[in-house]
């Protein structure tokens, strides 16, 4: 993990005002060759493709973030449509990327989303480029531009799964902390973005990147990372989630039952059955069988791999998930 990804996580989502002054960014401004002159038309373009009193059919306004006595729409990944000129859009990204103009920025950003959408192949060589920028934007305290780069950033994992994992930190850092602040329409948005980043990266890869913040002084930060790795294990399947090792994730899943707040101890219950559910198939084990197997069962691999304060917590959870299902079945 770099770095800058820990200097970031540090930061507790209620002084993220303290971070306004790092939207001004360290990245030096790319130069795209023989770009210049689409750049300036960009530059003067009317912003009315991004910025206008958007109105639904039913009469009622989409919502959006007012500019005077316009609103700016947030436009669904299903709703966008191609670019007019990929070379054109390919040329200009980057400097659109890093442009002071906001309105330019988004519409860039929507670029991004555009050109992985209809041409995701225009943009693999560019990628580690074009990721520090939307960090940039995901850091700019203008909530429009905040929320354009999370609604990028979820197309961009949907697009580039695996491609993505080496520039994923400082990504993964500013997510989990727009998940985790006050301004609900952010929050969201970076809460289907994590949706998307579980769905589409490969665990194997995703699991590694997400341990570390499990641990994190911030509560808030722990329960949205303990909700994605919880989320994760199970796509690796039943093999895959022996090779990992199930004693690695018990002992994760264990420390997350005390923690301070209800979503990662959620997280943890949800993991704890998964991965009972897992054990029992591999060793062929069924709750009748399991009386008469001591050495192998769900009970004995607890007790040991876990302290006994914690093998009790973690047999108190899954045996009341089985009584439960005994009793409703």
């Amino acid at each position: 993990m770099s770095g800058n990804a820990l200097r970031d996580l540090n930061t507790l989502p209620g002084s993220e005002r303290k971070n306004e002054s790092s939207s001004k960014g360290n990245f030096s401004k790319p130069y795209c060759e023989n770009s210049d002159k689409n750049f300036e038309k960009l530059e003067r373009k009317n912003s009315s493709s991004l910025v206008s009193a958007t109105v639904n059919g039913d009469g009622t306004a989409n919502p959006g973030v007012a500019i005077g006595n316009a609103e700016m729409e947030y436009i669904e990944s299903e709703n966008l449509s191609d670019v007019d000129d990929v070379d054109t859009s390919v040329k200009t990204l980057l400097a659109g990327l890093d442009s002071k103009d906001w309105v330019l920025v988004c519409e860039s950003l929507n670029n991004v989303r555009r050109l992985s959408i209809f041409h995701k192949e225009a943009l693999l060589d560019m990628l580690g480029d074009v990721i520090p920028l939307i960090v940039k934007s995901l850091k700019n305290p203008r909530s429009a531009v905040c929320k354009t780069a999370i609604m990028t950033s979820a197309d961009m994992f949907s697009a580039y799964n695996d491609h993505l994992i080496d520039s994923l930190d400082p990504l993964l850092v500013q997510l989990l902390l727009k998940s985790s602040q006050d301004k609900r329409f952010v929050c969201e948005a970076a809460e289907r973005a994590l949706v998307a980043m579980t769905t589409w990266v490969s665990p194997t890869l995703l699991l590694p990147k997400l341990q570390p913040y499990l641990k994190n002084r911030n509560p808030r930060i722990r329960a949205k990372a303990s909700m994605c790795f919880s989320r994760s294990v199970p796509q690796l399947g039943v093999e895959g989630i022996k090779s990992y090792g199930i004693d690695k994730l018990i002992l994760v899943a264990a420390s997350q039952l005390s923690d301070q707040l209800p979503e990662s101890r959620e997280a943890a219950r949800a993991l704890l059955l998964e991965l009972q559910t897992v054990y029992e198939k591999s060793h062929d084990l069924t709750p009748a069988v399991s009386e008469h197997s001591e050495l192998s069962s769900w009970e004995h691999f607890c007790q040991s791999k876990l302290s006994p304060l914690s093998a009790q917590a973690v047999l108190r959870v899954t045996n009341i998930a089985r009584e439960g299902l005994v009793l409703g079945s």
